[in-house]
């Protein structure tokens, strides 16, 4: 068998598999086109070796799916409310949780008014984790309210009186 590397151009008998080969190779330059075309449309996005080409991690695509879906402030809002824990402590967060987070104001329900209270005294520094840690919930304000009280009120119409106390008719 001759050695097909060295010979550049098949003889008439050489098989069609080897011709297919050198011409692959390059040894063996294509009956048609075989001057390679330009390539007259540049394609940066597809080009090896180019920045941006290597594989990114998955947290990244999803932070860039998130900012192009606009779902940031939504996102850091679940997190605001799903990791109270963290950010008030733990203790604090057993005895209250987040209710609302509407145009700015985030109200925390408490299982006592001294927790309320306690909580009012802590405002400051719960805010400023709040803005260090999720700025883009949106946070300006917070509402610390106690437990609720029962309503003596029945029906779409009240007349204001003392309450249950009120049986003298």
């Amino acid at each position: 068998m001759t050695d097909v590397a060295s010979t550049a151009a098949p003889s008439p008998e050489t098989p069609e598999t080897v011709a297919t080969y050198l011409r692959l190779r390059g040894l063996q330059p294509s009956s048609k086109n075989w001057k390679r075309k330009r390539r007259l449309v540049t394609d940066d996005d597809n080009a090896p070796f180019t920045p941006g080409r290597d594989p990114g991690s998955l947290g990244a695509v999803l932070d860039k799916l998130s900012k192009d879906a606009g779902w940031q402030t939504t996102l850091a809002r679940e997190d605001l409310v799903r990791q109270w824990a963290d950010l008030a402590g733990a203790d604090t967060a057993k005895h209250s949780e987040p209710v609302s987070l509407e145009r700015g104001l985030l109200t925390v329900k408490c299982d006592s008014t001294a927790w309320a209270k306690n909580l009012q005294y802590m405002r400051a520094t719960i805010m400023t984790e709040i803005g260090r840690r999720y700025p883009d919930a949106g946070v300006e304000n917070l509402r610390f309210i106690g437990p609720d009280v029962p309503s003596w009120k029945w029906g779409p119409r009240v007349v204001s009186g003392r309450g249950p106390r009120d049986t003298y008719g």
